[in-house]
């Protein structure tokens, strides 16, 4: 089983403890949102509703395959994209709403030894094109997260696709960025950890997660960077085969949520409430999201009532 970070907080509404506990949001989210919800929602989530909170992270993909197995029964579920969700439905839920997103970016170690070319490229000194012919240099340590178990590891593969067909960057550089197969691939919630310790000179990110850990990286123009929801079929125009031999195609990296089963039903209810709430939606902001509508996906009238009102 993917490794797991629990955290119960027993805080009440008014910040202190409480005899009386009106149940728990037990929360499996993908990694990338392991900072924002162990040190700012989930607190805060407490704080303000009394509901205890409890929180897991890893591919998103990976924990959809866990609670299809009995092997974790959170009763919410933050994924990345629709395809973990999907793997859900119909038994666990029918419905998601989104509420965020981030693009993709390549963080990378300030003190690394191509830090100052990379530097070059995230201010447009230097051409973006340049970053691909750097990344398949002999020794260059990339990392990047696992295509079979996480969708950042999917888009991000894709992305060189899109940087092929758009900017024009040889076939054969592509195929060397990426020629390191798995010894690139890392955890989602170990992959910037190896980057701050210098074990890495770059890595794949969410600019959130590289906002959040006060990482430098190369921004990617909207094209390239699977942020923006009204670009879907561009991104769809791309393609990777799994090694499970399953095909799939580029999407938008918005975050959508979802309860799953029926333990804590108001609990989790109302911790997918507290994440499309103004608070909520500030602190992700905070925390280098990007708005985008509340859109409720699949059976709209197996949402929660509260989640409905706000999505509507």
């Amino acid at each position: 089983m993917a490794g797991a970070l629990g955290l119960a907080l027993l805080l009440g509404a008014c910040g202190s403890t409480s005899a009386h506990v009106l149940g728990t949001a037990d929360v499996a989210y993908a990694g990338s949102l392991e900072l924002v919800m162990q040190r700012d929602l989930g607190p805060a989530f407490t704080h303000h509703t009394g509901y205890q909170y409890e929180g897991r992270g890893a591919g998103a993909l990976g924990l959809a395959q866990e609670i299809r197995a009995g092997e974790i029964t959170p009763n919410v579920f933050l994924s990345v994209g629709s395809g973990p969700v999907s793997l859900l439905e119909p038994k666990y839920t029918s419905w998601a709403v989104e509420f965020a997103s981030s693009p993709l970016v390549l963080a990378y170690y300030p003190h690394g030894p191509h830090a100052a070319e990379l530097s070059q490229i995230a201010s447009g000194r230097l051409p973006l094109t340049d970053l691909f012919h750097l990344l398949a240099e002999p020794g260059f340590r990339l990392g990047r997260t696992d295509p079979a178990t996480d969708p950042q590891g999917q888009d991000f593969a894709m992305m060189f696709q899109l940087a092929e067909r758009d900017l024009g960057v040889p076939a054969a550089t592509v195929a060397a960025d990426l020629a390191g197969g798995s010894t690139q691939i890392f955890p989602e919630t170990a992959l910037e950890a190896q980057l701050q310790a210098g074990q890495l000179d770059a890595a794949s990110a969410f600019r959130s997660q590289a906002e959040q850990l006060h990482l430098p990286y190369v921004p990617l123009p909207a094209a390239l960077d699977f942020g923006d929801p009204g670009d879907a079929a561009a991104y769809a125009r791309a393609s990777l085969k799994l090694s499970t031999g399953a095909v799939v195609h580029g999407f938008p990296l918005v975050l959508e949520a979802t309860t799953v089963g029926d333990r804590d039903r108001s609990a989790a209810a109302a911790l997918v409430r507290y994440l499309l709430s103004a608070r909520g939606r500030e602190i992700l902001a905070r925390d280098g999201y990007s708005a985008v509508p509340l859109k409720i996906l699949g059976n709209a009238s197996a949402a929660p009532e509260p989640v409905r009102q706000l999505a509507a």
